[in-house]
């Protein structure tokens, strides 16, 4: 069942895809199709995929400007205009979720990114719904059977999105904790993936999003205008991040998060993360470790 929902998913991406491209894509074996995590694209170059071991090439045509243009169109159904301001920040998102980064020439206008133009390389992100991500840590976050502001640090690509996003759609449906209201702030739309205003990724029923906007900002928008009892974000990158947590737990707020790290160490060493153990910040520490192809997790608690 698993294999077929993750077929489905690389199939709907590559509908995004120019014919030619899309032909290459499906040819590739059902077990490869419920595996791939990207389509690379890169000007002069033939398609790749990126599978968790490795990117492999397709072979065929190489990709060309015009590929990458009519990528756009199809992804953005032919409504360029609608999706300026992601554009400009990168990326785009599609019905279902799957995310397209862009690269190209940018155009500046005042110092800041206005445009991309004569694009050189995308990479499609497969959008893959993981429910039950968090069903292994979830008795351990969620004593008396409500869940604790708890931080997700794990190196990039172990799925720390992933476990995030399971934990908002738990936290917010109720699901072996109390439910409560969550408000989340998904500043490049990887969380919820807002598509038409409708979430294409399942983050719960009592979930607020919003995207596009520096996290602090939305973090603060949020506690202003939601009345949230959980506030999450991925990925704290920058001390405004912190000041708006801080400021979110000072109101009482639940927080869920996530940073980039190994272990509990990085925390102590990092001075970005370092005010989040000090002030007590959250509660619960999760840490993702791979084996193998499997993830493991292991809870602490932060004193």
């Amino acid at each position: 069942m698993e294999q077929r929902t993750n077929i489905q998913a690389y199939q709907q991406a590559a509908g995004a895809l120019p014919p030619h491209l899309r032909q290459a894509a499906l040819a590739l074996s059902d077990a490869d199709q419920a595996r791939t995590e990207e389509f690379r694209l890169r000007v002069g170059r033939p398609m790749s995929v990126v599978l968790p071991e490795r990117e492999q090439e397709l072979g065929g045509p190489t990709v060309e400007v015009r590929d990458l243009d009519q990528l756009v169109e199809i992804a953005s159904k032919a409504s360029l205009h609608a999706v300026l301001d992601q554009v400009r920040r990168g990326y785009l998102t599609m019905a279902g979720g799957h995310r397209i980064g862009l690269c190209g020439t940018a155009v500046l206008r005042d110092g800041e990114i206005h445009s991309l133009r004569q694009l050189s390389s995308a990479n499609v992100r497969i959008a893959r719904q993981v429910r039950g991500a968090a069903q292994p840590v979830r008795e351990a976050l969620c004593p008396g059977g409500t869940l604790v502001s708890t931080l997700i640090l794990a190196p990039p690509g172990l799925g720390k999105t992933t476990l995030l996003r399971d934990l908002i759609r738990m936290a917010s449906d109720g699901e072996g904790c109390a439910p409560q209201r969550v408000s989340l702030a998904d500043e490049r739309g990887e969380v919820a993936a807002l598509y038409s205003g409708c979430p294409q990724l399942d983050v719960g029923g009592r979930t607020d999003v919003v995207e596009g906007c520096p996290k602090a900002q939305g973090l603060m928008l949020l506690l202003r205008a939601m009345n949230p009892q959980v506030l999450a974000v991925d990925e704290i990158t920058a001390p405004e991040d912190v000041a708006a947590l801080r400021t979110a737990a000072g109101c009482g707020v639940k927080l869920l998060a996530t940073a980039h790290g190994s272990e509990r160490a990085d925390l102590e060493r990092r001075a970005l993360y370092r005010p989040l153990l000090e002030e007590g910040l959250f509660q619960k520490l999760v840490l993702i470790r791979r084996t193998g192809n499997l993830r493991n997790y292991m809870v602490e608690e932060l004193d």
